[in-house]
């Protein structure tokens, strides 16, 4: 993984995205964090993770490097417990940018209790948009937040994975 600067080289006070690979039972994924909060956690061979860090790196004025926070260490001890299931919400300070209806979707996902689905169509109906299911569906592909936000609890209609893209 490289920086948008193509350095791995970054000086002491400059403001930086960090980034670590972890590894998890589903996989290696790729963590990311500003300013003390996790804003990106995703499966490293992801299609589009270069496209999301660029974006990221836009939205917040910044560049990534390779490093750790301690908020990365924290992350790892919390998805080694979920993944011994031995944990069933996260406690991590997160920051997910998007537009306000997409910080809604997102943050009625963290409503989903652990165990539980809901369909695209439920979760627009409990947003009180009952005729956004596409676009619901369209920010739930757009967390950045893989497992600690729960995406991977919304199904089609027909009980289906239609549309995860994790």
């Amino acid at each position: 993984m490289k920086t948008s600067s193509g350095k791995d080289n970054i000086n002491a006070g400059d403001p930086v995205f960090w980034l670590s690979r972890l590894e998890t039972p589903l996989g290696p994924m790729v963590a990311g964090v500003h300013g003390g909060r996790l804003c990106l956690l995703d499966f490293a061979d992801k299609k589009t993770l270069e496209s999301e860090i660029k974006k990221l790196e836009i939205l917040f004025n910044t560049r990534s490097g390779l490093g750790m926070d301690p908020l990365h260490i924290k992350l790892e001890e919390q998805l080694a417990d979920y993944f011994k299931g031995n944990l069933t919400t996260f406690n991590l300070d997160f920051e997910i940018p998007g537009t306000d209806f997409q910080q809604a979707v997102w943050k009625s996902l963290l409503d989903i209790p652990y165990g539980q689905t809901r369909s695209y169509g439920e979760q627009a109906i409990s947003l009180g948009k009952p005729t956004a299911t596409r676009a619901v569906a369209r920010a739930n592909g757009q967390n950045r937040l893989a497992i600690v936000v729960p995406c991977h609890r919304v199904i089609g209609a027909d009980g289906s994975l239609t549309g995860y893209g994790g």
